[in-house]
């Protein structure tokens, strides 16, 4: 049996991308909190790992060649447990092509608008710094994100085609707070439609529960 994989998680949506990735692949892991709540992602054991000091990261003991190797980075982690599996990264060039236009986008546009959403609509108000302009950007951007995935999956089942990949993987946690975006789903069912059926996977499932409890409400 494999060497369990170091998951550096916190449950975050970019916490989420891994756990629910390691469970999907079936791979061994054991999980190592950083509590970004209490600045752990700063000390100089987790830098080692992951130098921007940001979750997730991973260590496999069986890399390259059977050498350990470290990895930040969620898209980074999710192409390396795709090639090292041959699993959710598109079965053929055009499709892991696909694969990666969704996950850049994912990784440039809706995981940094989304969570500057939620900064700015629910965690900088709570602090009392209230900043309508702000507000209003990014709450409009993450509704024009979303509206280009309804469209995509008009098209197609999930992200980049007719496969379940780590697209999906990587979108999903993002998407499933729409609320706290302030975004509706009244005009987005393929979009809707996408969040239930991926929501549903029993390793989505188990890897958004990991640590849940520790997630503010």
């Amino acid at each position: 049996m494999q060497d369990p994989i170091a998951l550096y998680y916190w449950p975050t949506p970019n916490g989420w991308k891994i756990s629910i990735a390691l469970e999907e692949f079936t791979l061994p892991y054991t999980t190592h909190l950083v509590d970004i709540t209490a600045g752990d992602q700063h000390g100089a054991a987790f830098r080692a790992v992951s130098p921007n000091g940001r979750i997730p990261a991973i260590t496999d003991p069986d890399g390259p060649d059977g050498a350990p190797i470290s990895i930040f980075e969620s898209g980074a982690i999710l192409q390396y447990l795709a090639r090292k599996t041959g699993r959710f990264g598109g079965a053929n060039e055009r499709a892991r092509i696909a694969v990666d236009q969704w996950l850049m986008w994912q990784m440039g546009g809706l995981g940094p608008m989304a969570g500057q959403a939620h900064h700015f609509l629910k965690f900088a108000p709570n602090k009392g710094h209230e900043i309508p302009y702000a507000q209003d950007r990014y709450r409009s951007e993450v509704a024009r994100l979303y509206t280009v995935m309804d469209t995509q999956l008009a098209q197609t089942r999930y992200l980049a085609g007719p496969d379940y990949t780590i697209a999906d993987m990587a979108c999903w946690g993002w998407a499933s707070l729409w609320e706290g975006q302030q975004q509706t789903l009244d005009d987005k069912p393929h979009f809707s439609r996408w969040l239930e059926e991926v929501g549903a996977r029993p390793a989505v499932r188990a890897g958004q529960a990991l640590h849940l409890d520790l997630r503010p409400s």
